[in-house]
């Protein structure tokens, strides 16, 4: 038998070589957006309509223990699955994550809401994070961006559609507990694939490691965890300045997921109305990716990163500036489009630099930074809007995403050479 003989024993890096496995990791990983997106619409009405919260640093208080959690599960994500591999740690946080839905459906308090989000939190970091590392090692370098993009437009789209479902159930039967019934059958489904179909990809590694060519000559590939640290987070000018875009993006993310649904129901607007803004931006922004990632494949990875922030900064003011339902729509819209070319180009940058054999270690630094704008944002958002208004706040955030734009043109090299293409 020969080395091209298509026999179970023989790794083979790309999409078409991988496709049932790589097919059924998109499939798993929209289940796990699909867990965030039953809380982008109803949860920030819960919180003042149900739980009385006026403030609005105390509403944002589920965003950031959210984001405080999945940052950190992030950096631990990739260091486990580095050291016991990628399956277990998949399987793990979904079973962490099944109480998520029952525990927003019947919380007494908003105390129990905010622990809800931290087991969420627990959820993502472990799943998300698995199913981003097992694309990268199946995908091989050719098309890592097609297999980022194809990865976060299922997990985005997800979510669009479960905050447009839940806000029209929340508008016909109310906010709970019929919305997070979605999130129940997710966790379920999620699991059970997980357990029975996935399969693990360390091995794939170990192949590619053999035949890896670094972009730069420090990302070799014996490191110290903190080595890596120090490296993906400041040192390295390609990762460092995808992790500082990756925490600026998050961190408008969160302004969109915590404040926008309150400043749309100040003007008047109906859950249904809420739910179908709420489902506009990520829907873009999912959809969108299955283009993006793939063009970064072609035309590098710098200019759509730079062009994603500075689409995503002028989205935001406008967001500010308008109050009625169309010129929202058409600014969700373009937040969406503006975020489909920055995420998976970041996750594609990372996998351009980092060695294989700690690959996962480096996204889940990446990832920990991140998903720290989460609560970043929820911080900064809360106590803008307490203190000024929530204009002022969706103005700040606009400027800061602006400057992280001029931060990637300043700074980053272009990770995914012409050479390369």
């Amino acid at each position: 038998m020969t080395n091209t003989d298509a026999t179970p024993n023989v790794i083979r890096l790309g999409l078409r070589e991988n496709l049932a496995q790589f097919s059924l990791l998109v499939g798993v990983n929209a289940l796990v957006g699909g867990m965030i997106g039953q809380e982008r619409t109803v949860l920030p009405l819960l919180a003042t309509d149900v739980f009385g919260l006026t403030a609005f640093t105390a509403t944002l208080t589920f965003i950031a223990a959210f984001g405080i959690v999945k940052a950190a599960t992030n950096f631990f994500a990739g260091t486990l699955s580095d050291r016991y591999g990628r399956k277990p740690v998949l399987v793990a946080g979904w079973i962490i994550g099944i109480p998520v839905p029952l525990l927003l459906m019947w919380a007494p308090t908003w105390g129990w809401v905010i622990f809800a989000n931290v087991l969420l939190g627990i959820n993502q970091g472990l799943t998300w994070s698995t199913t981003v590392i097992m694309k990268i090692d199946l995908a091989g370098p050719d098309k890592r961006g097609l297999a980022m993009g194809l990865n976060e437009a299922a997990g985005y789209g997800a979510v669009a559609v479960t905050a447009l479902a839940t806000g029209w159930i929340a508008n016909e039967w109310g906010l709970r507990p019929e919305p997070f019934f979605l999130g129940l059958a997710y966790a379920g489904l999620g699991l059970s694939l997980s357990v029975l179909f996935v399969k693990e990809t360390h091995h794939h590694v170990h192949h590619e490691a053999a035949t890896h060519t670094s972009t730069n000559d420090d990302a070799h590939q014996a490191l110290t965890d903190r080595e890596i640290f120090t490296l993906t987070s400041f040192r390295e000018k390609a990762l460092s300045s995808a992790s500082q875009a990756g925490l600026v993006n998050n961190l408008n993310d969160g302004l969109a997921w915590g404040l926008f649904p309150i400043f749309f129901a100040a003007s008047g607007l109906s859950v249904g109305r809420i739910g179908i803004l709420a489902a506009i931006y990520p829907g873009i922004w999912g959809l969108g990716q299955l283009y993006t990632g793939a063009l970064s494949d072609r035309i590098g990875r710098k200019p759509l990163i730079v062009a994603g922030m500075l689409t995503q900064a002028a989205a935001i003011a406008w967001m500010a500036a308008m109050n009625s339902f169309w010129p929202w729509a058409l600014g969700a819209a373009t937040l969406g489009a503006g975020t489909a070319m920055v995420y998976p180009t970041l996750l594609a940058t990372i996998g351009d630099v980092a060695h294989p054999t700690w690959r996962a270690r480096s996204v889940g630094i990446y990832r920990l930074w991140r998903d720290a704008g989460f609560a970043v944002g929820a911080l900064l958002a809360g106590l803008l809007a307490d203190l000024i208004s929530i204009q002022a706040a969706i103005y700040a955030v606009a400027a800061l995403t602006a400057i992280s734009g001029v931060v990637v043109i300043a700074r980053m090299y272009e990770t995914h050479p012409a050479a390369d293409r």
